[in-house]
């Protein structure tokens, strides 16, 4: 099982990630990949010469085409898989975003994003995207009567 773990700070070079916690008017805003039957948080890969905001900002675009709404980082995160033989630990930037406005098509491996009320029951990475939402809420970014 995949161990995450969180962290106020981390070295800039460490962060491969940004995964972000978006709403939208009241709903949460989920992902659907073109090759996959489950849902989640829009977020990706450091791209080379990108600052880990800027990866947010592109990542959120480019996987909801969200293209008004603010940006606001909660804190680093890591996973480590113990079942890989170096029990290799990659770093992550968790933020929130409001999306206040979105494109009318999306132009990525998104097939879909979902606007819901409720959590997705099935999760695309079910050992790290529940535990993003619960640290968001832990540090007050997120109401608590929100995540359940």
């Amino acid at each position: 099982m995949k161990q995450v773990r969180f962290y106020d700070t981390a070295a800039d070079g460490l962060l491969k990630f940004a995964v972000i916690i978006a709403r939208s008017r009241g709903k949460w805003v989920f992902c659907k990949h073109k090759e996959r039957d489950t849902y989640e948080v829009p977020g990706g890969h450091r791209e080379p010469g990108e600052t880990i905001e800027e990866t947010a900002r592109r990542e959120l675009y480019e996987e909801t085409g969200a293209i008004a709404f603010s940006l606001q980082p909660v804190c680093v995160y890591s996973v480590t898989d113990p079942d890989a033989a170096d029990s290799q630990k990659s770093f992550g930037m968790l933020y929130c975003a409001e999306i206040e406005d979105f494109e009318p098509e999306l132009h990525s491996e998104i097939e879909k994003i979902v606007l819901s009320e409720k959590l997705a029951e099935y999760w695309t990475y079910p050992e790290i995207q529940p535990k993003l939402l619960e640290e968001a809420k832990r540090r007050g970014y997120i109401d608590s009567d929100e995540v359940k």
